[in-house]
């Protein structure tokens, strides 16, 4: 899903990579990453209190909109992880490749033990979409962290339960998506294995995750 952003919040600033260079401390490994992956990026919208009319909070003082202009349909997160370090905000990233488009974006908010600090969850996919899809328009909330929520739930395959927040949201989610790793994982292994005592024991493990599984989408 994409969403429309009003016009007052448009940035449309170029981002040079050195300046994220020299905020994010990337290895040369990184470097070499943005270089290979990524054409340009555009700090496009900049989601504040003055330019879309809602209360900041002490974690969401902002939401800033970033498109990256890839060279071919893959960044590695690495490269992603390196621009939220940089950038004191939350961010959501909007990749443009070809004439598509995809969202991307990791959970973050303040450290508890250092609010100057940012803690980055693991990273949420949209699907790809055309370009001229039909943008929705944004949700009416009363602030920029709730706004922030449902950027972030849009990325989400499981809805919310009722009374969870986002950050318990984010948690059950980063869960299983690790759970539905560890099952992949178990089923290649359990396709290459030849020992039954071995196949009786992996297929044991695949219904404990499984069930595990199903209990966190519920």
């Amino acid at each position: 899903m994409l969403f429309y952003y009003p016009k007052k919040a448009a940035f449309g600033k170029v981002l040079p990579k050195s300046k994220i260079y020299e905020y994010g401390k990337p290895t040369n490994a990184i470097k070499a990453l943005f270089v290979q992956q990524i054409d340009s990026i555009v700090w496009q919208y900049k989601l504040a209190a003055e330019t879309v009319g809602l209360k900041e909070t002490i974690s969401v003082p902002e939401i800033q909109i970033f498109c990256i202009m890839l060279k071919s349909g893959e960044i590695n997160t690495n490269v992603l992880r390196c621009i939220d370090g940089a950038i004191p905000f939350p961010i959501v990233f909007e990749l443009h490749y070809g004439d598509r488009i995809k969202q991307v974006a990791a959970f973050k908010r303040p450290s508890e033990g250092d609010a100057r600090k940012w803690v980055i969850s693991d990273y949420f996919n949209g699907d790809w979409v055309f370009a001229d899809a039909p943008r929705q328009p944004l949700p009416i909330v009363l602030n920029l962290e709730s706004l922030y929520g449902h950027l972030m739930m849009a990325l989400m395959d499981c809805p919310s339960r009722p009374g969870e927040n986002l950050q318990d949201q984010v948690s059950r989610m980063l869960h299983i998506q690790n759970t539905r790793r560890e099952l992949k994982r178990c089923e290649t292994q359990l396709r290459k294995e030849k020992q039954f005592n071995r196949k009786v024991t992996i297929n044991a493990k695949l219904r404990e995750l499984k069930q595990e599984l199903e209990g966190l989408i519920q």
